[in-house]
C-alpha cells in the first residue's frame, strides 16, 4: 500500500528507524546507492541519487532539489510562470520507503519514488505525486471510493550504437509475430526476470505492431503505486536493454508516420470491495455510477489530452484508424474508441472490469494523467452525467449526422488546440491546483515554441530519444 501521509521534517513516525534498517539490508545485498525519482511537468523522469548510508537522513530531512524543474521542457530549456521557473528556492525530496526496490537491471542500485515538500515542511504545489495522493484521499472521504489502475507501456527497441539521432529497429519480424519474440528472446527473458525480482506483477509481454515495438502490461494497483510502477517499469526496460547493447524509445512517435508508442491507462472504481464496473444494471454490467464516471471522462477528454498527450510528437500518434482513440466515443472492447469498456472474461469480471483511456502516451507524467482522469470521472459521477450511446467499429466512418447524434467529436489535432481546451476546463485545472495547472500550460506552450516551423519528421526526431 502507498503511504498516504505527507512527509514531514524529521520524518514520519517510524520512517527513520525503518530507513536505518533498510540501509543495512541494502548494504548487505551489495547496494551502494539509491535513486530518488520523480517526473516533471514535461513528463521527463528526473533523479537525484544518494549513498545507501544516507537513506535514513533522506527519510528524516529529505534531499535538496530546485523547484525550477517544474518548468523544464523536454529539451531542458526553462520557461516560467508567476510562481515557478526562477533560480530561487529549494525543495526536499522524501523517499517513499513502501516502494523502495532493489534494481535488478542496475546492480548496486535501489530505487524509490519521492514526494516533494518545501523547506518549511509544506507540500510542494508542483508535486504531481502529492496531487494524485490528495485526489485519491478526497475520493475516499467524499464518495467512499477507491481505485485500481494500471498503465500499459509500449516501447521501440533499437540497435545500438548507431549514428546520432537515428533509430534502427533491433528486430524485423511481423507485427505480434513469433519471430520477434525469438529475435529478442534473451533480452525479454532477462526483462521478465528483472521484473519478478523487483516484485512487478507482469500480466503479459509481447511484440507489438510498429517497428521494433514491444508492450508490457502489469497488474493493477492503487493509483499512486500504479504511477510509481510505470516509472519503475520504464527504468527497468531501459537498463536491461543497455546491458544487451540495445537502445529503447518510449516516444509517442519514433517516426513521423505509422503507429506510435502508447501508454493506455486502465482504471476501475471500487466501493466496499465491489467493482462498480461489474455486476450493475447498466450497459455491459456497469453500475449507474460507473456509467456517469465514464461520461465524465468523455466530457473532459479534449482538455485531458493536454495532460495525457502532452508533446508535439503526441499528435503524430493521435491519428484516426490507428487504435489511438481520437474521438470522444466509448465502446465495449472497441479499440478505436477513446474509452474502451473492458468487461473481462466470464468468471473474472468482478475483478477484471475496467475502463481503458486510449489517447495517452508515455510523454505524460503518469501522476498528472491519473489525477486528471480521476477528476474527470468524479465530475461525471457527482453530477450523475448520462452516458451517450456507445459506438462499434471505427468512429471515423460515422457520418456527420451519426457522429453528432452520438456526441462523437474529434479530439484536438495539435498540442495548441489541447492547451486551449485545458485552459478552459476549470475542473481539471482545479484538480491540479493553480500552480501546477499554470506550469502545465507554460510547459506545453514552451514545447510548441521549441518545434515551431518543424515538419513532422523533425518533430519526431526532436523527441525520439527524450522519452
Amino acid at each position: 500500500m502507498t503511504t498516504l501521509a505527507d512527509p514531514v521534517p524529521g520524518g514520519r513516525p517510524g520512517d527513520v528507524d525503518r530507513a536505518t534498517a533498510l540501509a543495512g539490508e541494502l548494504s548487505g545485498q551489495g547496494v551502494h546507492g539509491v535513486v530518488l525519482s520523480y517526473v516533471d511537468t514535461a513528463g521527463i523522469g528526473r533523479v537525484k541519487t544518494i549513498p545507501t548510508a544516507k537513506l535514513a537522513a533522506a527519510a528524516a530531512w529529505g534531499v535538496g532539489m530546485s523547484p525550477v524543474f517544474d518548468t523544464f521542457l523536454a529539451n531542458d530549456s526553462i520557461v516560467t510562470t508567476d510562481v515557478l521557473g526562477s533560480p530561487d528556492g529549494d525543495l526536499r525530496l522524501y523517499p517513499d520507503l513502501d516502494h523502495l526496490v532493489v534494481l535488478a537491471g542496475q546492480p548496486g542500485w535501489a530505487w524509490a519514488p519521492v514526494d516533494r515538500i518545501t523547506q518549511e515542511g509544506e507540500p510542494h504545489p508542483g508535486c504531481g505525486r502529492t496531487v494524485l495522493r490528495r485526489i485519491v484521499v478526497e475520493a475516499a472521504k467524499r464518495h467512499g471510493l477507491t481505485f485500481r489502475a494500471g498503465i500499459e507501456v509500449e516501447w521501440a527497441v533499437g540497435q545500438g550504437p548507431v549514428a546520432a539521432g537515428e533509430f534502427v529497429p533491433a528486430l524485423h519480424g511481423p507485427a505480434y509475430g513469433a519471430t520477434r519474440q525469438v529475435e529478442l528472446s534473451d533480452y525479454t527473458a532477462d526483462l521478465l526476470a528483472a521484473f519478478a525480482a523487483q516484485g512487478v506483477d507482469v500480466e503479459q509481454l509481447h511484440p507489438e505492431y510498429a517497428a521494433g515495438q514491444f508492450e508490457v502490461s502489469v497488474g493493477a494497483l492503487d493509483p499512486v503505486a500504479a504511477a510509481d510502477r510505470s516509472v519503475l517499469v520504464r527504468q527497468t526496460i531501459r537498463a536491461v536493454a543497455r546491458r544487451h547493447g540495445l537502445v529503447v524509445s518510449f516516444a509517442p512517435a519514433v517516426f513521423a508516420q505509422g503507429v506510435g508508442n502508447g501508454g493506455h491507462l486502465h482504471l476501475s472504481a471500487w466501493r466496499d470491495g465491489r467493482n462498480l464496473h461489474s455486476g450493475g444494471t447498466g450497459r455491459h454490467g456497469m453500475t449507474a455510477e460507473a456509467e456517469s464516471f465514464v461520461a465524465g471522462v468523455l466530457a473532459h477528454l479534449p482538455a485531458l489530452t493536454a495532460v495525457t498527450a502532452p508533446s508535439p510528437a503526441s499528435y503524430l500518434r493521435l491519428k484516426p484508424s490507428q487504435w489511438a482513440g481520437v474521438f470522444t466515443a466509448w465502446g465495449h472492447e472497441t479499440r478505436e474508441a477513446a474509452v474502451r469498456i473492458v468487461t473481462g472474461t466470464a468468471g473474472l469480471r468482478e475483478q477484471a472490469a475496467n475502463l481503458e483511456v486510449k489517447p495517452v502516451d508515455l510523454a505524460a507524467n503518469p501522476y498528472l494523467a491519473l489525477t486528471c482522469v480521476i477528476a474527470a470521472g468524479l465530475d461525471g459521477l457527482t453530477s450523475s452525467a448520462p452516458l451517450a450511446e456507445e459506438i462499434t467499429g471505427d468512429p471515423a466512418r460515422l457520418s456527420e449526422r451519426e457522429a453528432a447524434a452520438r456526441d462523437v467529436r474529434r479530439l484536438p489535432t495539435s498540442l495548441t488546440e489541447a492547451v486551449e481546451e485545458f485552459r478552459a476546463d476549470e475542473r481539471l485545472r482545479s484538480a491540479l491546483g493553480s500552480v501546477l495547472a499554470d506550469a502545465v500550460i507554460a510547459v506545453r506552450q514552451g514545447e510548441i515554441a521549441a518545434v515551431g516551423g518543424y515538419d513532422d519528421e523533425r518533430v519526431a526526431a526532436a523527441y525520439r530519444w527524450t522519452y
